[in-house]
C-alpha cells in the first residue's frame, strides 16, 4: 500500500467533503479510503448507504463509526471462514479504534451523539433529513466524520508508514 502523510490528510478532508455534499456519515468515511482496497467510489457509497443515521436512521451505532468498522474489515478482515486468528485480529483492531472514537466523541451511538432523548429517538423515521444550512448548523456529524476518518488515517499511518526519526 502506497501512502504518505499528505495523502492521509487529503483523505480526511475528502471524507468531510463527501458529507457536506450530502452523503451519509458512513458513505463519507468509507469512500474516502475505499480505493486503497480496490473499491471504486460508487460501489463504496452503495455498500455504506444503509448505515447512515445510525443504521437506517434508527439512531443506533453512528454511521461514521460504522465506516471505521467497514474499513478495518477491508484492511485486515479474515478471508478464510474458519480463520479464528484472523477474525480475532480484526476484532482487536475494531475494538481499539472504536475505543478511540468513544474517547474522542463521548459515545458510539448516533442518538447519544445527537443528544436525542426518549421520545425524540422513538419518533425517528426512515425519512432522511433535508440537508439545509440549519441541518449543518445543529448537527455535529461533519466533525464526527472527520474524527472517524482521522482515527482510520492514524491507524493506517501506524501500520504502513515508517515513523520519521
Amino acid at each position: 500500500m502506497r501512502l504518505n502523510e499528505q495523502d492521509l490528510e487529503e483523505r480526511v478532508g475528502r471524507a468531510v467533503e463527501n458529507f457536506m455534499a450530502g452523503y451519509g456519515c458512513c458513505q463519507s468515511v468509507v469512500a474516502a479510503f475505499a480505493d486503497l482496497y480496490g473499491l471504486d467510489d460508487l460501489m463504496a457509497k452503495r455498500i455504506a448507504a444503509g448505515f447512515g443515521g445510525g443504521v437506517g436512521r434508527m439512531r443506533m451505532m453512528c454511521g461514521a463509526v460504522s465506516g471505521i468498522v467497514m474499513l478495518v474489515g477491508l484492511d485486515c478482515g479474515q478471508i478464510e471462514g474458519n480463520d479464528r486468528e484472523g477474525k480475532s485480529a480484526c476484532y482487536k483492531v475494531v475494538q481499539e479504534l472504536l475505543a478511540q472514537s468513544k474517547a474522542d466523541n463521548g459515545s458510539l451511538i448516533c442518538a447519544e451523539i445527537l443528544g436525542l432523548k426518549g421520545v425524540e429517538k422513538a419518533q425517528s423515521s426512515y425519512v432522511a433529513s433535508p440537508r439545509t444550512a440549519e441541518y449543518y448548523k445543529i448537527r455535529p456529524c461533519a466533525a464526527k466524520v472527520e474524527s472517524a476518518a482521522r482515527i482510520f488515517a492514524n491507524y493506517l499511518r501506524s501500520k504502513y508508514l515508517t515513523p520519521i526519526k
